[in-house]
């Protein structure tokens, strides 16, 4: 009998290339069709493992989802940048590679990362998702979020919309 550890960790600059790897696959998987091919290329591009080895030894609050020695997700989060809500915390991103998806480990990595914005002080959270992007929204009406806010981003030539999920204090 064979046992498989699954983890919550902090990234490592070891990690930067596996990272990167998951934000590839992760983002052809939610946003091809979505977002204009052209600019969902290039977001991509730019954030190759140089990109995620230098957030990671900035300091960036960064996450992974360890399942057997692969990297299947990350979680990145930190103060809130929008200044009109009234939430201290974001959470910025929330990736897993498509094949773990669905099975509870998205939620696992979402609330290691609650806690660890709670370990810093900030009590409630925010994060956006695009309006279109039925799959994350779903996750975070289930997560316990209520929508408070919409958006917009502009990709291209195409604006999207998006809306906030608010979160109050958990750990």
């Amino acid at each position: 009998m064979s046992t498989l550890s699954i983890e919550v960790r902090r990234a490592e600059k070891a990690d930067a290339g596996a990272i990167s790897e998951v934000h590839d696959t992760a983002w052809r998987h939610a946003y091809e069709g979505m977002i204009p091919a052209r600019e969902l290329a290039r977001m991509i591009a730019r954030r190759g493992a140089a990109w995620w080895e230098r957030a990671i030894r900035r300091g960036t609050g960064m996450l992974v989802l360890d399942v057997g020695g692969t990297v299947a997700g990350y979680v990145t989060f930190g103060p809130n940048r929008a200044r009109n809500l009234v939430q201290r915390g974001e959470v910025y991103e929330l990736y897993l590679r498509p094949e773990y998806q669905g099975v509870g480990l998205g939620t696992r990595l979402f609330l290691a990362a609650r806690r660890e914005l709670l370990r810093h002080g900030f009590d409630s959270a925010v994060v956006w998702a695009l309006a279109d992007n039925d799959g994350a929204c779903r996750f975070y009406r289930n997560a316990g979020g209520r929508r408070i806010a919409r958006g917009s981003e502009r990709f291209g030539d195409v604006t999207l919309a998006k809306v906030a999920f608010a979160f109050a204090r958990s750990g």
